[in-house]
């Protein structure tokens, strides 16, 4: 069959297009997507356990459902042991709140003395613009339900699409490895390895940075005299995973619990040294668990991050890093798309003299 060559632009400008509609599919697709994504990277993790299982006479379905129930009783565990933090930090909170009301009665009166403007006027001037607040807390309580509830939904959903993807994994193989010519199969397999490969080590140094940052923040605060320092060194942690707008949130609401417990002092010194640690988790922690693995610059997983923030909101900040590193992967492998992996990926090598 006669091959068409198409010029670079036309090139360019099918590419684009191709990526255009892919975001807008994932966009609408959204609510299938993000549990099978979600899926497909528990069940990769899960599949060394699954097989080992299995080889140990476990029939394939009790081998996954052995595997998840080890799973959920891992995350469980975890999610448990945050819970009671915040059942401990919810049995303080009334000292919290007078602690709230002071500081801003303290704000009232320096706003009275600096700007000559009584407590009568600023009140006024509150509940001028308190049916605004109260209609956006409104929206805002109702989204949080709302979005609550889907997460649940989409946590069961997450939890069947995962066992099925380990029961089915031979019948996955077999129809991915059919759509291509018996020629191709050995980049096929390769890419299946290394797919499998890059999102086991990203998740599980995910997972293990986390642990990292949960002991040094947990330490660190203790040392510090920190009020919850358990509860907020292991929600920093959590929050870390966000990149790069999750250090920032931890911040600003361990600084504010500190503030509100404490001196303003002590609420600057503990915004710093989450600043300091994540300085140093970014460069010297995440890229030998993390970067090291997935093997993408800064630039592209900036971008990686905006764009998932854009097509899945906070789901697609988590998802389309290790997603962006699969589409390396298939590029390096796809004759004409390797300078899309070379865009992708990191450079290892200083350059020569009298390169850029």
């Amino acid at each position: 069959m006669r091959q068409v060559k198409l010029p670079f632009y036309a090139h360019l400008s099918l590419a684009l297009l191709a990526i255009l509609l892919m975001l807008l599919l994932l966009k609408i697709g959204s609510v299938v997507f993000i549990p099978l994504f979600f899926a497909l990277l528990i069940s990769v993790c899960l599949f060394p356990l699954t097989r080992k299982l299995e080889n140990m006479r476990f029939p394939r379905g009790l081998a996954a459902l052995t595997s998840m129930v080890l799973f959920l009783a891992t995350a469980g565990s975890f999610i448990y042991f945050l819970i009671i933090q915040i059942i401990h930090f919810s049995q303080d909170f009334p000292q919290f709140q007078q602690r709230i009301t002071l500081l801003l009665t303290d704000f009232q009166n320096f706003i009275a003395r600096e700007y000559h403007i009584n407590a009568t006027e600023q009140i006024a001037y509150l509940n001028r613009s308190m049916s605004g607040i109260l209609n956006g807390v409104a929206n805002s309580i109702s989204g949080l339900f709302a979005s609550v509830l889907e997460v649940f939904v989409w946590t069961i959903f997450v939890l069947i699409y995962t066992y099925f993807m380990l029961y089915h994994r031979r019948l996955l193989y077999r129809f991915v490895t059919g759509l291509f010519r018996s020629e191709t199969l050995s980049k096929v397999n390769e890419v299946i390895t290394n797919t499998r490969a890059i999102i086991n080590h990203y998740i599980i140094g995910l997972l293990l940075e986390m642990g990292i940052m949960t002991v040094v923040n947990c330490s660190v605060f203790a040392i510090m005299g920190v009020k919850y320092a358990l509860f907020l060194g292991m929600l920093a942690a959590v929050l870390n995973i966000i990149p790069y707008l999750g250090i920032y949130t931890a911040v600003l609401i361990c600084m504010l619990v500190t503030f509100a417990n404490g001196t303003l002092g002590g609420a600057i010194s503990v915004g710093a040294v989450l600043i300091v640690i994540h300085f140093l988790d970014a460069n010297i922690l995440m890229p030998r668990i993390v970067g090291s693995r997935v093997k993408m610059n800064a630039l592209i997983t900036i971008l990686a991050v905006v764009i998932g923030n854009q097509v899945w909101g906070i789901a697609g900040m988590l998802l389309f890093i290790p997603l962006t590193a699969i589409l390396k992967i298939i590029f390096e492998h796809v004759e004409g798309l390797a300078p899309w992996a070379l865009l992708i990926g990191s450079e290892e090598k200083e350059d020569k003299p009298g390169n850029l």
